[in-house]
């Protein structure tokens, strides 16, 4: 039965555990493939071309898998190479930007949303659309934060460090905006570091949380559900890097390494 086949889930790096971990939460019956591509975290800094030539290794890769939906679980990914999924293959396909897009809608109320994310991603302006498209009297201000994802990849969290680089990208929202959008599945391990810095009530979307409830509407409506099912999660890492373990640790509230193996997509070329 194709209910019986894994949901496919990829990102860059770490940040799609952030995704995961809410899918998990939300139907937990499931079986998950999960792909991090943590030899060539991140994919902000990189061409467009780049960015598609990594897109199409991987989804051939989850696409042997047999899997019956597809989690885009990268804002980059999401913003520069969704056409080029939905070309490969026949399944659905959830991104990571429209879901927290409309929920950063629903929230503010003073109609100021910043969004935060890679080069790629905000320089795309698929925020800017979406959230315009949505209501065109928002005010959206958008600001690329590269340096967010090495503090997550590196674990640079909760640090005098963390709230500089904070400060120096956005000082200026500081007593402006209402809502910040999470415009990287990385970003939500800096949550704690974003309200310290800001201080006061400030609406944060994080994208995982958001894209988990579509797909779960999604399958629930569809009837696509494993139901009464022990799910599992089978994990690929480009690199063995020990820093996914931890994140995973972190992030999951277990030990995935035995469940975790290396794929080297660059090995296949």
């Amino acid at each position: 039965m194709s209910n019986e086949k894994a949901i496919g889930v990829f990102d860059s790096g770490v940040g799609g555990l952030t995704v995961l971990s809410s899918l998990l939460q939300l139907l937990p019956g499931e079986k998950y493939v999960y792909f991090g591509d943590t030899a060539r975290v991140p994919y902000g800094n990189k061409t467009p071309e780049t960015i598609i030539h990594y897109t199409r290794q991987i989804v051939e890769f989850l696409a042997g898998k047999n899997i019956k939906a597809l989690v885009v679980a990268c804002n980059t990914v999401s913003s520069t190479g969704l056409e080029v999924i939905r070309d490969m293959i026949d399944i659905p396909v959830f991104e990571v930007i429209t879901p927290p897009a409309r929920a950063a809608l629903q929230a503010s109320k003073n109609k100021k949303i910043g969004v935060i994310g890679t080069r790629r991603t905000i320089t795309s302006e698929v925020y800017q659309k979406v959230l315009t498209r949505g209501d065109s009297s928002v005010k959206v201000y958008a600001c690329s934060t590269p340096l967010f994802v090495p503090l997550v990849e590196e674990n640079i969290l909760g640090t005098a460090l963390t709230r500089q680089v904070i400060k120096y990208y956005l000082e200026d929202w500081k007593n402006n905006i209402d809502t910040l959008l999470l415009g990287c599945t990385h970003y939500p391990l800096l949550v704690p570091d974003f309200r310290s810095y800001f201080g006061r009530d400030l609406h944060i979307i994080d994208s995982a949380h958001q894209v988990a409830q579509e797909v779960h509407f999604f399958m629930k409506k569809k009837n696509m559900r494993r139901i009464n099912r022990s799910g599992n999660v089978q994990y690929y890492i480009s690199d063995p890097a020990g820093e996914f373990l931890y994140f995973a640790r972190k992030i999951l509230k277990h030990d995935i390494s035995k469940y975790c193996a290396r794929l080297d997509l660059a090995e296949k070329e």
